[in-house]
C-alpha cells in the first residue's frame, strides 16, 4: 500500500534480512469433544479478526449491486476444512443483512455478536479434517469504513461508493463489510467472483477474467484467481471502465482498467496543456511487463498466473492498494511520469512481499511496506534517480534527532502508527 509523499525510511532499511512467518491460535473447547472455534484468532492488535477451527479454500462470490441505490445482494459459497471437530464455527461479517445460512445443504442456526461476528451451529458437527461448504445470503448496503487512527485525516476503505459504483480496497478489515469470510491473512484461499451489473458498467476483480454476458440490463461479470489469496486482497470494483486485455513479452496475461474520466483532467491543473492523469497513467501501466521483469531478476518469479491494475477517478480514495493480481490506484496519484512509474513499482513488489508472502500478524507491516520501498529505490537507481544508499541518506538527513519518527518500535509501532509514521516527515503509510 502506497500513500503519496510517504517517509519510509526505517522500513525500507530493515528488509534485508528479515523473514515472515505464519502463526496459529488455539481455538476454545465447549465440552464433549465438540468445539466451537475461536471468535478470533489472538492478534495483537486485532483478536477477534480471523476464526479459529477451520481452514478456508475457496470462496465463490455472487454478488449483484445497484450504484443507483447502493445496495448490494450477496450469496457466499464458502469451502472449508475443519481443523479440529465443531460444533460451531464463527465468520467474520459486519453490517448488511443475513437472510440464511447453510451448512452441507442443510439450514443452519446463526446469530450475530459485537457487530463483526456471524456465529453458525450446523445441524450435525464437523469432524475434524471433515470439508464443508457453508452459504450465506445476504443483502444490504456495504459500508464504507474509516480508519481514525491520524487525527484529523478520516481516511476511507473497504468498499468506497462512487459515483458510477464502487473501489473494493480492504486492507486491513474492510473485506467484512461485503462478504462473510476468515478475515485473516494467513489464511488464504482461492476466490472466484460472479458480479452482476448494470449494463454499460464493467465489474473488474482478481485473477482472469472468464467471461462476461449481457442480458437486458444487467451484465454479469465472472473472474477466477484460483492461487490462494489473503481475504483482505479481494476486489470487485465496478465502474465505467476502458478495460484492456493483453500479454506482456513474457507471455503474462494482464487486464487494465483505466477511468476514461481520467483523461479529461491535466496531470498539472495549472497547464491545461499537460497529458491527462489517464495518459500518465497510461504511459506508467505500460510499463507494467518491464518492471515485473525487473523484479522478478531480483526476487524472483513472479508468483501469480495474471497480472494488471485498476485506475479509478474516485475522489474519496486517498491510497493505492496492492490487490492481489490487480492492484489499485487512484488517478489523482498519476500526477507526472516519474512518480507514477514508482506507484506502480511499489504496488507490483507487494505481489512477491505482501501478498504471496503473507504477513503472520498485523504488527509485521512494516515487513510489507519496507520491501516494496525498497524496490522503488532499486528501480529508481535503474532510472538515474540515485542509489538506494544516496536516497536513504536524504531522508535521514531530513528527520531530526528529536522527531518523534524515532520513537516509533518499528515491529510493534501500535495501530495508530501502523500504516502511518508519527513525526509529520510526509503523510506516511497506510
Amino acid at each position: 500500500m502506497r500513500i503519496r509523499g510517504a517517509c519510509a525510511l526505517l522500513v525500507a532499511a530493515l528488509v534485508a534480512s528479515t523473514m515472515l512467518a505464519v502463526a496459529a491460535a488455539p481455538a476454545g473447547a465447549s465440552g464433549g469433544g465438540c468445539h466451537a472455534g475461536a471468535p478470533g484468532l489472538g492478534d495483537d492488535y486485532y483478536p477477534l479478526y480471523g476464526n479459529g477451527g477451520y481452514d478456508a479454500r475457496h470462496y465463490l462470490l455472487r454478488i449483484s449491486y445497484d450504484p443507483a441505490t447502493d445496495r448490494l445482494a450477496g450469496v457466499a459459497t464458502i469451502s472449508a476444512r475443519a481443523t479440529e471437530t465443531l460444533c460451531r464455527f464463527n465468520l467474520d461479517f459486519q453490517g448488511m443483512t443475513v437472510r440464511s445460512v447453510a451448512v452441507d445443504g442443510a439450514t443452519a442456526r446463526w446469530a450475530r455478536s459485537q457487530d463483526h461476528e456471524l456465529t453458525v451451529a450446523p445441524r450435525h458437527r464437523l469432524e475434524r479434517g471433515r470439508r464443508f461448504t457453508t452459504v450465506v445470503r445476504y443483502d444490504g448496503v456495504p459500508r464504507t469504513q474509516i480508519d481514525l487512527s491520524v487525527p484529523d485525516e478520516p481516511l476511507p476503505y473497504g468498499w468506497i461508493h462512487t459515483d458510477d459504483g464502487a473501489v473494493v480496497v480492504s486492507e486491513p478489515e474492510g473485506s467484512a463489510n461485503w462478504f462473510p469470510l476468515n478475515d485473516y491473512p494467513t489464511d488464504k484461499a482461492a476466490f472466484t467472483f460472479v458480479v452482476t451489473v448494470p449494463a454499460g458498467l464493467t465489474a473488474v476483480s482478481n485473477g482472469r477474467l472468464v467471461g462476461h454476458r449481457t442480458r437486458g440490463r444487467r451484465t454479469t461479470w465472472v473472474w477466477d484467481e484460483p492461487q490462494p489469496m489473503a481475504p483482505y486482497l479481494a476486489t470487485a470494483t465496478i465502474g465505467r471502465f476502458d478495460l484492456r486485455s493483453y500479454r506482456t513479452s513474457k507471455g503474462l496475461r494482464m487486464y487494465d482498467a483505466v477511468d476514461p474520466d481520467l483523461y479529461g483532467q491535466p496531470a498539472d491543473p495549472q497547464d491545461p496543456a499537460s497529458p491527462s492523469l489517464g495518459e500518465v497513467a497510461d504511459g506508467s501501466l505500460a510499463r507494467q511487463g518491464e518492471i515485473l521483469g525487473f523484479l522478478s531478476r531480483r526476487f524472483g518469479p513472479y508468483p501469480f498466473s495474471t497480472g494488471g491494475g485498476i485506475v479509478d477517478d474516485a475522489p474519496d480514495l486517498f491510497f493505492a492498494l496492492e490487490n492481489q493480481t490487480r492492484p489499485i490506484y487512484p488517478g489523482s496519484f498519476f500526477t507526472d511520469p516519474v512518480d507514477g512509474d514508482l506507484l506502480v513499482v511499489h504496488e507490483l513488489a507487494h505481489q512477491w512481499f505482501g501478498d504471496s508472502v503473507a504477513l503472520a500478524e498485523w504488527k509485521h507491516m512494516w515487513l510489507n511496506e519496507g520491501f516494496a520501498t525498497y524496490a522503488e529505490w532499486l528501480w529508481g537507481e535503474r532510472e538515474g534517480l540515485g542509489t538506494p544508499q544516496e536516497v536513504f541518506d536524504a531522508y535521514y538527513r531530513e528527520i531530526g534527532a528529536g522527531d518523534p519518527f524515532w520513537d516509533v518500535v518499528v515491529g510493534d509501532p501500535g495501530i495508530p502508527f501502523l500504516f502511518s509514521d508519527p513525526g509529520g516527515c510526509a503523510t506516511g503509510w497506510r
